[in-house]
């Protein structure tokens, strides 16, 4: 099975390259294949690629589904 998540840009980084920050943990990522990212957007991650820019109320009701289903860190605090 395969899951793309989504994921708050906190910095952007020389070569097409990001920070992301999900539940309390920061990640580089590539953002190669999206255009026009800033910090503060949320990007749907798959294994290290940003794949799409999503509205923030979207990311942050998945993000709530994710974590009441267990599947995120900060669900079993």
């Amino acid at each position: 099975m395969c899951l793309a998540i989504p994921a708050l840009v906190s910095e952007l980084l020389p070569g097409d390259m990001a920070r992301v920050s999900l539940d309390g943990v920061t990640k580089e990522i590539s953002i190669a294949m999206v255009e026009d990212v800033a910090v503060g957007d949320y990007v749907i991650i798959h294994v290290g690629y940003a794949l799409s820019k999503i509205d923030a109320e979207e990311a942050e009701k998945t993000l709530a589904l994710l974590a009441e289903a267990g599947a995120l860190q900060g669900a079993a605090q």
